[in-house]
């Protein structure tokens, strides 16, 4: 790889988290290409010196280190292998970072894929939200060869504070789908937290000093119940898109012989709320289930 003053970078997906992430590497002086199906989302980014490309065989043309986090699977596969695709296109030598939340099938797919072509794929799914990527906080979780992986940890740790190499291909994404099940009976527990305080008549935001910091202590109850309370619940994370993790990992643990009750559980209610408009909320609406 070269020398990382002399290195490129691509980024494909300029979203709720991607925005952030992508400008921190701008910050670090690194030379941005970037791509966006919506070009307005990149306009921030192109006002501080990224160059626009049309599609993401451009970026593959034009960068040597390229991240992609965009919504789903589907979104994925279009964009690594269509056919103006980063796999297709892409130069020998280069290096594919994956941080979409994604099937590990597919996270295997990329890595073999590349292989063939002399580039290197890594599987680096993050958590976080939208705090963690402005704040350069993410929690990366990294599959693929553990070279390769080396050479792209400087600049990992320009978008997080926990960069763990978990193992070989699909690792990353696997390790993910622990995240996100934790997070989705967790959620459940903060939620039903809040509504019981308030209708026990107690203020719940001098409950959450009690309880924030305690045995039931977790992100998800010091950075998302104050938004509950504060009636925002504009998105750091989409609903949409955590029903999409959640169904790839029941579809996973089926996989590997397991039952998942509080991850089926918070699906079907989240499913609820996406039929009634909340799709595009943030997680956090989940509160809105007990409001109704």
């Amino acid at each position: 790889m070269e020398k990382i003053q002399d290195v490129i970078i691509g980024f494909i997906g300029t979203g709720v988290m991607g925005k952030s992430m992508a400008a921190h590497l701008l910050a670090a002086e690194y030379p941005l290409v970037v791509y966006s199906r919506t070009k307005d989302k990149a306009s921030d980014l192109l006002e501080k010196g990224a160059i626009w490309a049309e599609t993401p065989r451009e970026v593959a043309e034009k960068a040597s280190v390229i991240f992609t986090i965009v919504g789903y699977p589907v979104d994925v596969e279009e964009i690594y292998f269509g056919e103006n695709g980063l796999i297709p296109n892409g130069k020998a030598g280069s290096y594919f970072v994956d941080m979409t939340t994604s099937a590990p099938s597919l996270a295997v797919k990329i890595y073999e894929e590349a292989k063939k072509r002399g580039m290197y794929a890594i599987d680096a799914p993050v958590s976080g939200g939208d705090i963690g990527a402005r704040e350069a906080k993410l929690s990366i979780m990294v599959g693929g060869d553990s070279d390769a992986y080396a050479s792209i940890r400087p600049i990992l740790e320009h978008l997080g504070d926990n960069i763990v190499y978990q193992g070989k291909a699909g690792s990353g994404q696997h390790t993910k789908m622990c995240n996100q099940i934790a997070i989705a009976s967790n959620m459940i527990g903060v939620c039903e937290a809040i509504v019981y305080a308030e209708k026990a008549g107690l203020n719940p935001e001098t409950v959450l000093e009690s309880i924030s910091t305690g045995a039931a202590g977790s992100w998800s109850l010091s950075n998302l119940a104050p938004r509950m309370l504060n009636g925002n619940f504009e998105p750091g994370f989409y609903i949409k898109h955590f029903i999409k993790d959640m169904k790839i990992a029941i579809s996973e643990a089926e996989l590997l012989g397991m039952e998942a009750p509080g991850l089926s559980l918070a699906k079907s209610l989240y499913e609820q709320l996406a039929e009634n408009g909340e799709e595009n909320s943030g997680t956090q609406a989940l509160y809105k289930y007990w409001k109704k």
